[in-house]
Protein backbone atom coordinates (compact mmCIF):
# COMPACT_ATOMS: atom_id res chain seq x y z
CA UNK A 1 0.00 0.00 0.00
CA UNK A 2 1.45 3.39 -0.94
CA UNK A 3 1.91 5.77 1.94
CA UNK A 4 -0.57 8.33 0.64
CA UNK A 5 -3.30 5.68 0.81
CA UNK A 6 -2.66 4.95 4.47
CA UNK A 7 -5.59 5.54 6.75
CA UNK A 8 -6.18 8.91 8.37
CA UNK A 9 -4.87 9.27 11.92
CA UNK A 10 -7.85 9.92 14.20
CA UNK A 11 -7.22 12.23 17.11
CA UNK A 12 -9.18 12.77 20.32
CA UNK A 13 -8.67 16.15 22.04
CA UNK A 14 -9.06 16.34 25.81
CA UNK A 15 -9.74 20.02 26.48
CA UNK A 16 -10.52 22.63 23.85
CA UNK A 17 -9.48 25.83 25.59
CA UNK A 18 -6.79 28.14 24.22
CA UNK A 19 -4.38 25.44 23.00
CA UNK A 20 -7.05 22.90 22.05
CA UNK A 21 -8.89 25.48 19.96
CA UNK A 22 -5.62 26.54 18.31
CA UNK A 23 -4.74 22.91 17.55
CA UNK A 24 -8.12 22.30 15.93
CA UNK A 25 -7.88 25.49 13.84
CA UNK A 26 -4.26 25.08 12.67
CA UNK A 27 -4.77 21.40 11.83
CA UNK A 28 -7.82 22.21 9.74
CA UNK A 29 -6.20 25.24 8.07
CA UNK A 30 -2.99 23.41 7.13
CA UNK A 31 -4.41 19.95 6.59
CA UNK A 32 -3.29 19.68 2.96
CA UNK A 33 0.28 20.78 3.78
CA UNK A 34 0.40 18.31 6.67
CA UNK A 35 -0.97 15.47 4.51
CA UNK A 36 1.77 16.16 1.93
CA UNK A 37 4.42 15.92 4.65
CA UNK A 38 3.06 12.80 6.34
CA UNK A 39 1.51 10.82 3.50
CA UNK A 40 -1.76 10.48 5.41
CA UNK A 41 -4.38 12.76 6.93
CA UNK A 42 -4.53 13.79 10.60
CA UNK A 43 -8.00 14.64 11.80
CA UNK A 44 -9.59 15.56 15.14
CA UNK A 45 -12.67 13.32 15.25
CA UNK A 46 -13.61 13.59 18.93
CA UNK A 47 -13.36 16.34 21.57
CA UNK A 48 -13.99 16.17 25.31
CA UNK A 49 -14.63 19.34 27.28
CA UNK A 50 -16.79 20.05 30.33
CA UNK A 51 -18.12 23.11 28.48
CA UNK A 52 -19.83 21.18 25.70
CA UNK A 53 -21.55 24.24 24.22
CA UNK A 54 -18.30 26.17 23.82
CA UNK A 55 -16.61 23.09 22.35
CA UNK A 56 -19.39 22.73 19.77
CA UNK A 57 -18.96 26.38 18.79
CA UNK A 58 -15.26 25.70 18.08
CA UNK A 59 -15.58 22.41 16.15
CA UNK A 60 -19.05 22.67 14.63
CA UNK A 61 -19.98 19.37 12.99
CA UNK A 62 -16.36 18.40 12.26
CA UNK A 63 -15.97 16.28 15.41
CA UNK A 64 -18.05 14.52 18.03
CA UNK A 65 -18.17 16.48 21.31
CA UNK A 66 -18.58 14.82 24.71
CA UNK A 67 -18.32 16.03 28.31
CA UNK A 68 -16.60 12.87 29.59
CA UNK A 69 -12.95 12.53 28.59
CA UNK A 70 -13.03 8.80 29.36
CA UNK A 71 -15.34 8.28 26.35
CA UNK A 72 -12.51 9.54 24.12
CA UNK A 73 -9.88 7.39 25.82
CA UNK A 74 -12.08 4.28 25.55
CA UNK A 75 -13.10 4.83 21.91
CA UNK A 76 -11.38 2.09 19.82
CA UNK A 77 -11.46 4.34 16.73
CA UNK A 78 -9.17 6.97 18.30
CA UNK A 79 -5.46 6.50 17.49
CA UNK A 80 -3.96 9.43 19.43
CA UNK A 81 -5.15 11.20 22.58
CA UNK A 82 -4.05 14.84 22.99
CA UNK A 83 -4.15 15.83 26.67
CA UNK A 84 -4.57 19.60 27.18
CA UNK A 85 -6.25 19.60 30.59
CA UNK A 86 -3.16 20.32 32.70
CA UNK A 87 -2.32 19.58 36.31
CA UNK A 88 -1.42 16.33 38.06
CA UNK A 89 -4.87 14.94 38.89
CA UNK A 90 -7.36 13.72 36.30
CA UNK A 91 -4.80 14.41 33.53
CA UNK A 92 -2.47 11.73 34.94
CA UNK A 93 -5.27 9.17 35.19
CA UNK A 94 -6.43 9.86 31.62
CA UNK A 95 -2.91 9.71 30.14
CA UNK A 96 -2.23 6.36 31.85
CA UNK A 97 -5.64 5.02 30.73
CA UNK A 98 -4.96 6.11 27.14
CA UNK A 99 -1.59 4.33 27.23
CA UNK A 100 -3.18 1.21 28.72
CA UNK A 101 -5.70 1.28 25.85
CA UNK A 102 -2.76 1.21 23.39
CA UNK A 103 -3.16 4.81 22.24
CA UNK A 104 -0.34 7.24 21.53
CA UNK A 105 -0.41 10.41 23.65
CA UNK A 106 0.50 14.03 22.95
CA UNK A 107 0.62 16.31 25.99
CA UNK A 108 1.46 19.93 26.72
CA UNK A 109 1.48 19.14 30.44
CA UNK A 110 4.94 19.98 31.81
CA UNK A 111 3.83 19.65 35.44
CA UNK A 112 2.63 16.09 34.85
CA UNK A 113 5.82 14.99 33.07
CA UNK A 114 8.21 16.76 35.45
CA UNK A 115 6.66 15.00 38.44
CA UNK A 116 5.31 11.70 37.03
CA UNK A 117 7.27 11.35 33.77
CA UNK A 118 9.23 8.27 34.87
CA UNK A 119 6.03 6.31 35.52
CA UNK A 120 4.33 7.56 32.35
CA UNK A 121 7.28 6.79 30.05
CA UNK A 122 7.66 3.30 31.58
CA UNK A 123 3.96 2.59 30.94
CA UNK A 124 4.27 3.83 27.34
CA UNK A 125 7.36 1.69 26.75
CA UNK A 126 5.58 -1.40 28.09
CA UNK A 127 2.67 -0.82 25.66
CA UNK A 128 4.88 0.19 22.71
CA UNK A 129 3.21 3.59 22.34
CA UNK A 130 4.64 7.10 21.98
CA UNK A 131 4.24 9.92 24.49
CA UNK A 132 5.16 13.17 22.70
CA UNK A 133 5.53 16.45 24.58
CA UNK A 134 7.14 19.18 22.45
CA UNK A 135 4.42 21.63 23.55
CA UNK A 136 5.27 21.11 27.24
CA UNK A 137 8.43 23.25 27.06
CA UNK A 138 8.74 26.72 25.49
CA UNK A 139 5.50 26.62 23.52
CA UNK A 140 6.15 26.77 19.80
CA UNK A 141 9.97 26.61 20.03
CA UNK A 142 11.15 23.12 18.98
CA UNK A 143 13.63 22.79 21.85
CA UNK A 144 12.73 19.19 22.77
CA UNK A 145 13.30 18.00 19.21
CA UNK A 146 16.55 19.95 18.98
CA UNK A 147 17.91 18.39 22.18
CA UNK A 148 16.63 14.87 21.41
CA UNK A 149 17.55 14.74 17.74
CA UNK A 150 19.29 17.77 16.24
CA UNK A 151 22.06 17.83 18.88
CA UNK A 152 22.38 14.08 19.40
CA UNK A 153 26.01 14.07 18.17
CA UNK A 154 26.99 16.36 21.05
CA UNK A 155 27.83 16.12 24.69
CA UNK A 156 25.69 18.91 26.09
CA UNK A 157 27.45 20.99 28.72
CA UNK A 158 24.71 23.33 29.89
CA UNK A 159 21.31 24.73 29.00
CA UNK A 160 19.98 28.08 30.23
CA UNK A 161 16.56 29.34 29.30
CA UNK A 162 13.95 32.05 29.71
CA UNK A 163 11.14 29.51 29.75
CA UNK A 164 8.31 31.42 31.42
CA UNK A 165 6.82 34.29 29.46
CA UNK A 166 4.83 35.76 32.35
CA UNK A 167 7.89 36.43 34.50
CA UNK A 168 9.90 37.70 31.54
CA UNK A 169 7.12 40.16 30.73
CA UNK A 170 7.07 41.33 34.37
CA UNK A 171 10.86 41.77 34.52
CA UNK A 172 10.89 43.63 31.17
CA UNK A 173 8.21 46.02 32.41
CA UNK A 174 9.95 46.55 35.76
CA UNK A 175 13.14 47.48 33.89
CA UNK A 176 11.47 49.68 31.26
CA UNK A 177 9.22 51.59 33.65
CA UNK A 178 11.16 51.43 36.94
CA UNK A 179 8.09 49.96 38.66
CA UNK A 180 8.03 47.48 41.52
CA UNK A 181 6.92 43.87 41.21
CA UNK A 182 3.41 44.18 42.68
CA UNK A 183 2.44 47.03 40.33
CA UNK A 184 3.63 45.20 37.21
CA UNK A 185 2.00 41.91 38.29
CA UNK A 186 -1.40 43.66 38.34
CA UNK A 187 -0.72 45.06 34.86
CA UNK A 188 0.29 41.57 33.61
CA UNK A 189 -2.98 40.15 34.98
CA UNK A 190 -5.05 42.87 33.30
CA UNK A 191 -3.31 42.16 29.97
CA UNK A 192 -3.86 38.42 30.31
CA UNK A 193 -0.13 37.57 30.60
CA UNK A 194 -0.57 36.39 34.20
CA UNK A 195 -3.26 34.12 35.65
CA UNK A 196 -5.62 35.27 38.41
CA UNK A 197 -3.53 32.97 40.62
CA UNK A 198 -0.02 33.52 39.22
CA UNK A 199 1.82 31.46 41.89
CA UNK A 200 3.23 28.78 39.55
CA UNK A 201 4.69 31.46 37.27
CA UNK A 202 6.01 34.06 39.70
CA UNK A 203 7.41 31.53 42.19
CA UNK A 204 9.38 29.81 39.40
CA UNK A 205 7.52 26.48 39.59
CA UNK A 206 6.40 26.48 35.95
CA UNK A 207 9.95 27.22 34.77
CA UNK A 208 11.27 24.48 37.06
CA UNK A 209 8.88 21.92 35.55
CA UNK A 210 10.26 22.78 32.11
CA UNK A 211 13.90 22.88 33.28
CA UNK A 212 13.42 19.40 34.78
CA UNK A 213 12.32 18.01 31.41
CA UNK A 214 15.14 19.81 29.58
CA UNK A 215 17.68 18.46 32.08
CA UNK A 216 16.48 14.87 31.65
CA UNK A 217 16.80 15.05 27.85
CA UNK A 218 20.09 16.97 27.83
CA UNK A 219 21.91 14.62 30.21
CA UNK A 220 20.03 11.33 29.98
CA UNK A 221 18.80 11.31 33.59
CA UNK A 222 15.30 10.56 34.96
CA UNK A 223 12.94 13.51 35.53
CA UNK A 224 13.52 14.70 39.11
CA UNK A 225 11.47 17.81 39.79
CA UNK A 226 11.70 17.26 43.56
CA UNK A 227 15.48 17.85 43.38
CA UNK A 228 15.25 21.18 41.51
CA UNK A 229 16.15 24.42 43.31
CA UNK A 230 13.31 26.89 42.73
CA UNK A 231 13.26 30.61 43.46
CA UNK A 232 10.83 33.08 41.90
CA UNK A 233 10.83 36.82 41.23
CA UNK A 234 8.48 38.04 44.00
CA UNK A 235 11.28 39.53 46.12
CA UNK A 236 12.98 41.43 43.27
CA UNK A 237 12.94 45.20 43.55
CA UNK A 238 13.12 47.88 40.88
CA UNK A 239 16.24 49.14 42.72
CA UNK A 240 18.22 45.99 41.95
CA UNK A 241 17.05 45.91 38.35
CA UNK A 242 18.29 49.51 38.00
CA UNK A 243 21.63 48.83 39.70
CA UNK A 244 22.16 45.68 37.62
CA UNK A 245 21.60 47.75 34.49
CA UNK A 246 24.18 50.32 35.62
CA UNK A 247 26.66 47.47 36.15
CA UNK A 248 26.06 46.12 32.62
CA UNK A 249 23.62 43.33 33.50
CA UNK A 250 19.96 42.45 32.99
CA UNK A 251 18.03 40.32 35.48
CA UNK A 252 16.23 37.35 33.96
CA UNK A 253 14.45 34.39 35.55
CA UNK A 254 16.51 31.52 34.14
CA UNK A 255 16.10 27.78 34.22
CA UNK A 256 19.66 26.42 34.31
CA UNK A 257 20.93 22.86 34.09
CA UNK A 258 24.65 22.12 33.87
CA UNK A 259 26.87 19.05 33.86
CA UNK A 260 29.54 19.12 36.58
CA UNK A 261 32.16 16.55 37.59
CA UNK A 262 30.10 15.21 40.52
CA UNK A 263 26.53 15.86 39.44
CA UNK A 264 24.00 17.88 37.49
CA UNK A 265 22.88 21.39 38.44
CA UNK A 266 19.13 21.95 38.16
CA UNK A 267 17.98 25.38 39.30
CA UNK A 268 15.57 28.23 38.58
CA UNK A 269 16.19 31.71 39.98
CA UNK A 270 16.56 35.39 39.01
CA UNK A 271 19.98 35.77 37.40
CA UNK A 272 22.17 38.69 36.34
CA UNK A 273 23.22 38.18 32.71
CA UNK A 274 25.61 40.53 30.84
CA UNK A 275 23.44 42.71 28.63
CA UNK A 276 25.61 42.03 25.58
CA UNK A 277 24.38 38.39 25.58
CA UNK A 278 21.55 37.75 23.14
CA UNK A 279 19.43 36.08 25.82
CA UNK A 280 19.61 39.20 28.02
CA UNK A 281 17.80 41.10 25.25
CA UNK A 282 14.80 38.77 25.07
CA UNK A 283 11.92 41.00 26.16
CA UNK A 284 8.22 40.78 26.90
CA UNK A 285 6.54 37.38 26.97
CA UNK A 286 9.06 35.78 24.59
CA UNK A 287 11.07 32.65 25.46
CA UNK A 288 14.66 31.76 24.58
CA UNK A 289 16.84 28.75 25.31
CA UNK A 290 20.63 28.75 25.07
CA UNK A 291 22.41 25.40 24.68
CA UNK A 292 26.17 24.91 25.04
CA UNK A 293 27.47 21.68 23.50
CA UNK A 294 30.93 20.38 22.68
CA UNK A 295 30.76 19.96 18.89
CA UNK A 296 28.35 22.68 17.81
CA UNK A 297 29.24 25.32 20.42
CA UNK A 298 26.42 27.66 21.46
CA UNK A 299 22.98 27.56 19.84
CA UNK A 300 19.96 29.68 20.77
CA UNK A 301 16.26 28.99 20.23
CA UNK A 302 13.89 31.95 20.39
CA UNK A 303 10.17 32.42 19.96
CA UNK A 304 6.75 32.45 21.54
CA UNK A 305 6.59 30.26 24.61
CA UNK A 306 2.81 30.29 24.96
CA UNK A 307 -0.38 31.21 23.16
CA UNK A 308 -2.98 29.41 21.14
CA UNK A 309 -1.30 28.84 17.77
CA UNK A 310 2.40 28.76 18.81
CA UNK A 311 1.64 25.93 21.26
CA UNK A 312 -0.67 24.30 18.71
CA UNK A 313 2.28 24.31 16.30
CA UNK A 314 4.20 22.08 18.73
CA UNK A 315 1.19 19.81 19.42
CA UNK A 316 0.68 19.24 15.70
CA UNK A 317 4.41 18.63 15.11
CA UNK A 318 4.07 15.82 17.68
CA UNK A 319 1.02 14.48 15.85
CA UNK A 320 3.03 14.52 12.60
CA UNK A 321 5.84 12.56 14.29
CA UNK A 322 3.39 9.98 15.60
CA UNK A 323 1.69 9.65 12.21
CA UNK A 324 5.10 8.93 10.65
CA UNK A 325 6.22 6.53 13.38
CA UNK A 326 3.11 4.67 14.50
CA UNK A 327 3.86 1.74 12.16
CA UNK A 328 7.57 1.70 13.07
CA UNK A 329 8.84 -0.87 15.59
CA UNK A 330 9.08 0.77 19.05
CA UNK A 331 12.81 0.00 19.26
CA UNK A 332 13.46 2.07 16.13
CA UNK A 333 11.85 5.24 17.52
CA UNK A 334 13.69 8.06 19.33
CA UNK A 335 13.49 7.27 23.08
CA UNK A 336 11.27 9.57 25.16
CA UNK A 337 14.23 11.11 27.00
CA UNK A 338 16.64 10.87 24.02
CA UNK A 339 18.78 8.14 25.64
CA UNK A 340 17.88 4.43 25.69
CA UNK A 341 15.87 3.86 28.87
CA UNK A 342 18.32 1.29 30.23
CA UNK A 343 21.16 3.78 29.65
CA UNK A 344 19.73 6.57 31.79
CA UNK A 345 22.40 7.85 34.14
CA UNK A 346 22.25 7.76 37.94
CA UNK A 347 24.33 10.97 38.15
CA UNK A 348 22.82 12.89 41.08
CA UNK A 349 21.29 16.36 41.02
CA UNK A 350 23.71 18.57 42.99
CA UNK A 351 22.42 20.14 46.23
CA UNK A 352 22.39 23.94 45.91
CA UNK A 353 25.19 24.36 48.49
CA UNK A 354 27.52 22.57 46.04
CA UNK A 355 26.64 24.75 43.04
CA UNK A 356 29.32 27.23 41.94
CA UNK A 357 28.22 30.69 40.73
CA UNK A 358 29.21 34.30 41.15
CA UNK A 359 27.03 36.78 43.04
CA UNK A 360 25.66 40.32 43.12
CA UNK A 361 25.17 41.57 46.69
CA UNK A 362 23.46 44.79 47.73
CA UNK A 363 23.90 45.98 51.29
CA UNK A 364 22.36 49.01 52.97
CA UNK A 365 25.05 50.01 55.47
CA UNK A 366 25.91 52.77 57.92
CA UNK A 367 28.11 55.34 56.18
CA UNK A 368 31.14 55.11 58.44
CA UNK A 369 34.76 54.02 58.20
CA UNK A 370 35.67 50.37 58.56
CA UNK A 371 32.33 48.98 57.37
CA UNK A 372 33.62 47.76 54.00
CA UNK A 373 36.76 46.27 55.60
CA UNK A 374 34.63 44.14 57.94
CA UNK A 375 32.45 42.88 55.07
CA UNK A 376 35.35 42.06 52.76
CA UNK A 377 37.11 40.38 55.68
CA UNK A 378 34.18 37.98 56.21
CA UNK A 379 34.06 37.20 52.48
CA UNK A 380 37.82 36.54 52.49
CA UNK A 381 37.45 34.11 55.42
CA UNK A 382 35.05 32.10 53.24
CA UNK A 383 37.54 32.25 50.36
CA UNK A 384 35.20 34.45 48.29
CA UNK A 385 37.08 36.87 46.07
CA UNK A 386 35.59 40.19 45.00
CA UNK A 387 35.31 41.29 41.38
CA UNK A 388 34.02 44.83 42.00
CA UNK A 389 32.65 47.09 44.75
CA UNK A 390 30.44 50.06 43.91
CA UNK A 391 29.17 52.52 46.47
CA UNK A 392 26.19 54.75 45.85
CA UNK A 393 26.42 58.03 47.74
CA UNK A 394 23.77 58.68 50.34
CA UNK A 395 21.97 61.26 48.19
CA UNK A 396 21.51 58.59 45.49
CA UNK A 397 19.82 56.30 48.00
CA UNK A 398 16.15 57.12 47.66
CA UNK A 399 14.83 59.33 50.39
CA UNK A 400 17.37 58.33 53.06
CA UNK A 401 19.50 60.70 55.10
CA UNK A 402 23.23 61.05 54.60
CA UNK A 403 24.12 58.50 57.27
CA UNK A 404 23.65 55.37 55.18
CA UNK A 405 24.68 54.14 51.79
CA UNK A 406 24.20 51.25 49.35
CA UNK A 407 27.14 48.94 48.65
CA UNK A 408 27.06 46.70 45.60
CA UNK A 409 29.55 43.85 45.56
CA UNK A 410 30.15 41.57 42.58
CA UNK A 411 32.02 38.37 43.45
CA UNK A 412 33.98 35.81 41.47
CA UNK A 413 32.76 32.20 41.35
CA UNK A 414 32.25 30.54 44.70
CA UNK A 415 30.30 27.65 46.19
CA UNK A 416 26.78 28.62 47.22
CA UNK A 417 27.30 27.07 50.68
CA UNK A 418 30.25 29.40 51.39
CA UNK A 419 28.24 32.43 50.34
CA UNK A 420 25.35 31.45 52.60
CA UNK A 421 27.69 31.21 55.59
CA UNK A 422 29.26 34.58 54.77
CA UNK A 423 25.87 36.27 54.40
CA UNK A 424 24.72 35.07 57.84
CA UNK A 425 27.82 36.67 59.41
CA UNK A 426 27.57 39.89 57.39
CA UNK A 427 23.85 40.28 58.15
CA UNK A 428 24.66 40.08 61.87
CA UNK A 429 26.94 43.16 61.71
CA UNK A 430 25.33 46.14 63.51
CA UNK A 431 26.39 48.41 60.60
CA UNK A 432 24.29 46.40 58.09
CA UNK A 433 20.92 48.15 58.30
CA UNK A 434 18.59 46.09 56.09
CA UNK A 435 18.22 42.53 54.76
CA UNK A 436 21.01 41.82 52.25
CA UNK A 437 19.94 41.27 48.64
CA UNK A 438 21.89 38.44 47.01
CA UNK A 439 21.39 37.42 43.38
CA UNK A 440 23.30 34.91 41.30
CA UNK A 441 25.23 36.01 38.23
CA UNK A 442 25.94 33.94 35.08
CA UNK A 443 28.28 35.01 32.31
CA UNK A 444 26.87 32.34 29.91
CA UNK A 445 30.04 32.60 27.87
Amino acid sequence: MSQSNQKTVRVGLLGIGTVGGGTFDVLRRNQEEIRRRVGRGIEVTMVADLNVERAREVVGKAAEVVADARLVVANPDIDVVVELIGGYGIAKALVLEAIAAGKHVVTANKALLAVHGTEIFAAARAKGVIVAFEAAVAGGIPIIKSLREGLSANQIQWVAGIINGTTNFILSEMRDKGLDFEVVLKEAQQLGYAEADPTFDIEGVDAAHKATIISAIAFGIPVQFDKAYVEGITKLSATDIRYAEQLGYRIKLLGITRRQAHGIELRVHPTLVPHRRLIANVEGAMNAVLVQADAVGTTMYYGKGAGSEPTASAVIADLVDIARLMDVAPGARVPHLAFQHDELSTTPILPMDEVVTSFYLRLRVADQTGVLAKITGILAEQDISIDAVIQREADEVSGEGGNQTDLMILTHDTKEGRMRQALVQIQALPTVLAPIVSLRKEELA
